[in-house]
């Protein structure tokens, strides 16, 4: 799987972000068939770090009404990557 198919988008929410700054930590929307390996490595080679640990949250998706009208979105993959000590914090703007 290529690295740009295993991350599909940084998630930029406050909760994100606090957790960049305060824990070192990245949270990304990746493809639903990714593991924990995967994504471990994508990581290292998009942003050129070293990770300590990846996390990961199926999402389900939720119900949506359109007048009588109801469905569901699709369910995706979050990850919290992790990076070790010394790495530098990447910036979104970066890529």
């Amino acid at each position: 799987m290529n690295i740009h198919d295993v991350i599909r988008r940084p998630i930029v929410t406050e909760k994100g972000v606090e957790k960049k700054d305060n824990q070192r930590t990245l949270c990304f929307e990746v493809a639903v068939d990714a593991n924990k390996t995967e994504i471990r490595h994508a990581v290292a080679a998009l942003f050129k770090v070293k990770v300590d640990g990846v996390r990961t949250v199926n999402v389900e998706g939720k119900l949506r009404r359109r007048g009588r009208f109801s469905g569901y979105r699709p369910d995706w993959k979050k990850a919290y990557v992790r990076l070790k000590a010394g790495a530098k914090m990447p910036e979104y703007a970066e890529l």
